[in-house]
C-alpha cells in the first residue's frame, strides 16, 4: 500500500493504524505485511463500509483532522463519490521496523555466523585511529535504547559526529538501527553481545 510523505511518522509511531481506499478490489487482506519506508504494517481487517460510515475516530486514527478531511482526500481520487459510496476501510498496526524484523530473523546465529560478526568487529576496532571501541558501543546502546547519539557519544568519551559515523558501521551488520531518537540494538546485535559478553 502507498501512503503520503506527512503519513509517514504516524506510520513509524503506530498513532496511524486505519486508512481508507478507494480499490475495484481489494490490495491488501487480514495478516499480510507491507513495506512503507522502513516501517511494515501488518493487516489486521479489510471491510467495505459506505462513506458515511466513516467517523471522526476513523479520522483521527487515519492521521486526519476530521471525517470530512477523509472523504476531501477521497474525493481528489474519485470526484463522483456520495454518502453510499463503498470503500475499503483498512485497520493496521506497525509490526515494526523492517531493520527489526530482519533482525529478529536473524537474531539465531550458528557458530560460523557469529565468529564472521566476531571477526568483521575486530577489523573495525583493528582499524580506528581511536582504538576498540565496538563492543562498548553495542553495549551504551543496547543499555540505553533511544538516548540522543550526543549523550552517547559524550559517555563514551566520543565526539558526535564520529560515533554516527561508527554506529552507521553497526548497522550495516544488522547490530542496530535508528529510532526517532537515539538508537536501538536489533535482536541479532542482543545476541552477538550476549555471546561475546560470556
Amino acid at each position: 500500500m502507498q501512503f503520503t510523505l506527512d503519513s509517514r511518522a504516524g506510520l513509524a509511531s503506530g498513532a496511524i493504524t486505519v486508512t481508507f481506499r478507494i480499490w475495484k478490489r481489494p490490495q491488501a487482506k487480514a495478516g499480510s505485511r507491507h513495506k512503507v519506508g522502513d516501517v511494515v504494517l501488518e493487516i489486521d481487517r479489510v471491510d467495505r463500509v459506505p462513506i458515511r460510515a466513516i467517523t471522526d475516530a476513523d479520522a483521527k486514527r487515519a492521521g486526519a483532522r476530521d471525517r470530512n478531511d477523509v472523504i476531501r482526500r477521497l474525493a481528489e481520487r474519485a470526484p463522483d463519490l456520495d454518502s453510499t459510496t463503498l470503500v475499503y476501510r483498512v485497520e493496521f498496526h506497525r509490526a515494526g521496523s523492517f531493520d527489526e524484523l530482519v533482525g529478529a530473523e536473524q537474531s539465531r546465529l550458528n557458530d560460523d555466523e557469529l565468529a564472521d560478526v566476531v571477526l568483521r568487529l575486530d577489523r573495525l576496532d583493528r582499524a580506528s585511529p581511536r582504538g576498540p571501541w565496538t563492543r562498548a558501543t553495542l553495549r551504551a546502546i543496547a543499555e540505553r535504547p533511544g538516548v540522543v547519539s550526543t549523550e552517547l557519544a559524550e559517555a563514551l568519551g566520543r565526539d558526535r559526529p564520529s560515533f554516527k559515523l561508527d554506529v552507521r558501521k553497526l548497522k550495516r551488520l544488522g547490530l542496530t538501527h535508528s529510532l526517532v531518537t537515539g538508537y536501538e540494538i536489533t535482536p541479532r546485535g542482543a545476541a552477538v553481545l550476549s555471546s561475546l559478553e560470556q
